[in-house]
């Protein structure tokens, strides 16, 4: 019976969510899970019966399995998500988890490197070799635009409209936004494409690529986790970074500079306002002397 639900949540998720295969995966693991629960009752059980009861047993049960919160919370987002479809098909009349409460989960705040760390990592770089002209371009594309790892790797050549001084970015969900790009990553991508890229043997089906390897092909995720990891060494950096770190910086330095939180959840590509949120907490000092500063309960005598 729930197998006919699933490949219709299946469906749904790929067609109308647009989510990636290990999302869609996740999602009918975690359903998976209740259908599990469920078997266990002494009478079946379909979408349309299922109650917040059965739901609230159902998290009884994830969490003395011995699941973090987080954990715990992820399935329940998945279980919600199965609910909403079916409410959004008619299958159901009444969504059982409009009532369901997650775990509270400790919300950790992101590493991210200073200013001067940031000056620090990218000056270890060797502009000297062909390899050093496209590290620098990748690590200035990351930092500068506050990319994700996987957007860099898949950005293209006709993504590019140094002109304007944006970039056409793919994200998650193959959803696209435009993001600006600033002076020294388009001087240090015009230097890649200038010099460097020209000279590699470019193989067939990347050459929109922006980004390749001596060998012709677009970048693996990895080479650019090992590339992190050597500079930071260089640079005597002793915190565990890697590109998301990048991408943190990228947040929280125009956060505690002033930047509106909506323009920053464009240019990161955040779906949920909610996620950008977390940038916030980063500069407690910063909001402590604002409140210091301008809150009359702190001038009066």
């Amino acid at each position: 019976m729930w197998q006919t639900y699933r490949n219709g949540f299946k469906a749904w998720l790929q067609l109308e969510k647009s989510l990636a295969e290990h999302s869609v995966n996740a999602y009918l693991s975690d359903l998976e899970k209740l259908t599990q629960f469920l078997s266990q009752k002494p009478y079946p059980v379909s979408p349309a019966q299922v109650t917040l009861e059965d739901l609230l047993e159902f998290t009884g049960w994830i969490h003395e399995l011995g699941m973090t919160n987080t954990s715990q919370a992820r399935i329940i987002a998945g279980i919600r998500s199965f609910f909403t479809y079916c409410s959004v098909e008619q299958i159901i009349q009444k969504n059982p988890t409009e009532l369901l409460e997650a775990p509270r989960t400790a919300r950790k705040l992101p590493d991210t490197l200073s200013v001067d760390e940031i000056d620090k990592l990218f000056s270890t770089v060797d502009l000297s070799t062909p390899e050093g002209v496209r590290n620098r371009a990748i690590l200035e594309t990351l930092y500068g635009c506050g990319l994700r790892v996987s957007e860099v790797v898949n950005l293209k050549i006709s993504q590019l409209y140094t002109e304007q001084g944006f970039i056409r970015v793919t994200g998650k969900g193959d959803k696209e936004r435009l993001v600006p790009i600033g002076g020294p990553a388009l001087h240090h991508i015009n230097s890649y494409l200038t010099y460097v890229r020209p000279q590699v043997p470019v193989k067939a089906g990347q050459e929109d690529f922006l980004f390749l390897n001596r060998r012709g092909k677009k970048l693996s995720r990895v080479l650019i986790f090992l590339m992190l990891k050597e500079l930071a060494g260089k640079a005597a950096i002793r915190k565990n970074i890697s590109p998301h770190t990048l991408r943190h910086s990228f947040a929280t330095h125009l956060v505690e500079g002033g930047a509106d939180l909506r323009a920053v959840q464009a240019m990161l590509g955040h779906e949920s306002i909610t996620t950008t949120e977390i940038y916030t907490h980063i500069d407690r000092e910063y909001l402590r002397t604002t409140l210091q500063e301008f809150h009359p309960a702190f001038r009066r005598r």
